[in-house]
């Protein structure tokens, strides 16, 4: 599609210490993480489609790669001269390593180090992002504008329009001047119109709260950016929930150690990142709302149509060769989930060890598949902890955010909270309902298929299913003998195998040497020698079931 459209060179004299998409993909590539298509897909019925097949086709998470797609096709067999790439910054936890550019262990002390220590970013003139300007007439008419933008349908068969998803938002607070950046959908309606959702509900959206402002300022619209495509730590801000006022510039800085280039919008007055793939430019308008969705979302249901924000176009700047990424979102598990996941865990740990000193606390799980997250989390706390601590960490962790902890369950750390099998066992073996469980009423709907803007309330349920005294061990073979087995079943070629924790026994206290040794002396085939010691031990007038235990 030949277009109207200015070139401005770009400028060479700013370094910058951090990767952009482009860098971020190679470094993927080097690592067998990305996958390359080549073939015809249409974004409109086949490419979301095929991607989600990796979340729900029974993979394990680190046999998913990102997807670059090179031939798209639309629903009205339109040819696009732009790739997408899907699952890009966070398909799994192995390629949000790669753009974080540490390994999973060292990422919670890289987000308290970039919190702890931001960097302002640096303003340059020129900039890759606008190497290319559509402007005015370039913005208008069919295959123009964000018609020729390759967007995805994210749910075929529900979604009413291609729509944006990796996003980074961008506005400013009208009174402090301070920029929020955040990830919002973004529904097309024409070539030079959208729709953008930001979330209302207590603890949603930043770039609400200043549009509430303008509303309240007599201000009939609001300047946003919207910026697909952009470096991997400026990309990881977008899903972060920090701290209102909080500029995601700044700690995206402390994440790379180094400034983060910008430059200022050629329509709007926003910083938006130098080395962004595209940027729309527009105003919001703040007196109209627009019917917006049908849309697929992260809780697990479609979002029906509401009422959202009109968004008119002013410009699309974009760099030579862009790339557009889209996020596999809806049922989780999903790459937006893999987000929030790995950045919002450590906000929890740290939370209940470092500001409410519960050092019993091991880990905080959220859980992904089909809750999506801000729903059911898991605490991991030592054994013995006592039972005060245990109802402080559960205390907190509900109350940590405004739209999460629903679901709050308490665990050992022999349990894996990423099975729900093993949860369930806990909860079944080890809490009494009757003491051990406790629920909060006036809690707000938070994200979900319920109305996010009426007045229902809803409650929250702590559980506390940690082990309160020493149990027998788990009723599995040891660990040595299950090794063994799986050396000889793959030695018979027999289907692969996933283990899936606990999938060998152990002790949980109530165990003594002697019944080692009657165990060793079984698997020797010396049972019979058991049998000589219990027969010392017979005992005249007890009554069946009642409990032994050997000098």
């Amino acid at each position: 599609m030949n277009l109207p459209r200015t070139e401005t060179p770009l400028a060479t004299d700013a370094t910058r210490g951090y990767r952009d998409l482009h860098e971020h993909l190679e470094e993927l590539k080097k690592r067998g993480l990305l996958l390359t298509i080549a073939r015809p897909v249409d974004k409109d019925s086949e490419l979301h489609p095929l991607v989600r097949w990796q979340f729900v086709g029974g993979m394990d998470e680190a046999e998913r790669k990102a997807f670059l797609f090179t031939n798209i096709t639309d629903g009205r067999g339109r040819k696009y001269d732009i790739p997408v790439v899907v699952g890009a910054i966070a398909a799994n936890r192995a390629i949000y390593s790669a753009g974080m550019g540490a390994p999973l262990s060292e990422i919670q002390g890289k987000w308290d180090h970039a919190i702890a220590h931001p960097i302002a970013p640096r303003e340059l003139e020129r900039a890759a992002c606008h190497e290319i300007v559509h402007e005015g007439e370039a913005l208008r008419g069919e295959g123009k504008g964000l018609d020729r933008l390759p967007i995805p349908i994210s749910t075929p068969g529900f979604d009413s329009a291609p729509t944006l998803t990796a996003t980074n938002v961008i506005t400013r607070d009208p009174e402090t001047g301070v920029q929020n950046m955040g990830t919002y959908r973004a529904a097309l309606k024409s070539s030079d119109r959208l729709v953008v959702r930001m979330a209302t509900r207590a603890g949603g959206a930043g770039g609400y709260l200043h549009y509430v402002k303008y509303q309240k300022l007599g201000k009939k619209t609001m300047p946003c950016a919207i910026v697909l495509g952009c470096p991997p730590y400026v990309a990881f801000m977008g899903p972060q929930k920090l701290p209102v006022g909080v500029d995601e510039f700044t700690v995206a800085g402390g994440l790379a150690g180094a400034p983060i280039n910008v430059v200022r919008a050629k329509t709007v007055d926003l910083l938006v990142p130098a080395e962004s793939e595209i940027v729309i430019e527009g105003l919001i308008d703040t007196e109209y709302c627009e019917p917006e969705a049908p849309f697929g979302e992260s809780h697990g249901h479609v979002a029906l149509e509401e009422y959202n924000m009109p968004m008119r176009v002013t410009a699309i700047t974009q760099r030579r060769n862009p790339i557009i990424p889209s996020y596999i979102s809806q049922v989780t598990p999903s790459e937006s989930s893999v987000i929030k996941r790995v950045a919002y865990e450590p906000l929890y740990l740290a939370h209940l060890r470092e500001a409410l000193g519960i050092r019993a606390v091991k880990r905080v799980s959220l859980h992904e598949p089909l809750t999506g997250l801000l729903r059911v989390q898991v605490i991991t706390l030592e054994k013995g902890t006592p039972r005060t601590e245990v109802w402080r960490a559960l205390y907190g962790a509900a109350y940590f955010k405004a739209d999460m902890g629903k679901i709050t369950i308490a665990v050992n750390d022999d349990i894996d909270p990423d099975n729900a099998d093993a949860i369930f066992w806990a909860m079944a073996y080890r809490m009494n309902p009757v003491e051990d469980v406790r629920t909060l009423p006036h809690r707000g709907q938070g994200h979900g298929p319920k109305r996010e803007h009426g007045q229902e309330e809803d409650s929250t349920l702590l559980m506390d299913a940690t082990m309160k005294g020493d149990m027998p061990p788990l009723a599995l073979p040891k660990k040595e003998y299950m090794e063994r087995a799986m050396k000889i079943w793959e030695e018979l070629g027999l289907p692969k195998l996933r283990p899936q924790a606990p999938w060998f026994g152990y002790s949980l206290g109530d165990w003594l040497p002697q019944w080692d040794e009657a165990a060793k002396r079984a698997v020797e085939g010396r049972y019979i020698e058991n049998g000589r010691v219990s027969e010392k031990q017979r005992k005249k007038g007890v009554k069946p079931e009642t409990k032994f235990r050997p000098e």
